[in-house]
C-alpha cells in the first residue's frame, strides 16, 4: 500500500471489535510516535496507553458517547508546555502542533496494522486529569481509541475538492 492508499483507508472509527490490541502492534504504533518530528526536537508530549479494565472504564467516562465502550484501548496524547518550543517572534506555543503530528503518525501507523483509530478532542479535560493522575504541566490535548473495526467497509471520505484548498 503506497502512502495516499493509506491516507485514504485510515478514518474515524466508531464502531469497535472488543478484542485486545497485540503488543507487539501497540508497542509499533508508540515507536511511530516516537519517530515524529517536532519543533526544534522538543518533542513536548507524554502518551499513555490505557487497555486495563478498570482504568479504562474510568478514562471511557471522560467521553460520554456510548461507541467509545467498546473500544479496548485508548492513547491519551498529553503536551507539555513547559518545554515545547514557543516561536521567537511571537510567542507561539508550538505543543499542540507538536502533539497533533505525533497522534496522526500513530492513527497512520495504526491503519497500516489493520487497526481502527478515532481523533476524541471533545472530552471532559478534567475527568481525564483526575483519572489519569496527570502532573499539572501536562495537558491531555487528545484520546485515541484504538481497536479492530467492525465496520464492512471503508466509508466514503467527504473533501474539498483541490481547488477549495489552495491558495
Amino acid at each position: 500500500m503506497n502512502f495516499l492508499e493509506l491516507v485514504k483507508a485510515r478514518y474515524s472509527v466508531r464502531n469497535y471489535d472488543t478484542r485486545a490490541v497485540e503488543q507487539n502492534k501497540l508497542d509499533y504504533l508508540m515507536e511511530c510516535v516516537r519517530m515524529a518530528p517536532s519543533a526544534v526536537n522538543f518533542q513536548p508530549w507524554k502518551f499513555e496507553v490505557v487497555t486495563e479494565g478498570s482504568r479504562l472504564s474510568e478514562l471511557k467516562s471522560a467521553y460520554a458517547r456510548e461507541w467509545i465502550q467498546s473500544a479496548p484501548c485508548i492513547v491519551v496524547a498529553c503536551a507539555n508546555h513547559e518545554v515545547s518550543w514557543h516561536r521567537k517572534a511571537d510567542g507561539k506555543d508550538h505543543a499542540d502542533i507538536d502533539v497533533a503530528i505525533a497522534v496522526e503518525h500513530l492513527c497512520l501507523a495504526a491503519a497500516e496494522q489493520g487497526l481502527g483509530t478515532c481523533w476524541v478532542c471533545n472530552f471532559d479535560v478534567e475527568r481525564c486529569k483526575e483519572v489519569m493522575q496527570l502532573p499539572a504541566h501536562l495537558e491531555p490535548v487528545v484520546l485515541i481509541p484504538i481497536g479492530y473495526s467492525l465496520d464492512e467497509a471503508t466509508p466514503e471520505k467527504k473533501r474539498k475538492p483541490m481547488e477549495d484548498i489552495l491558495l
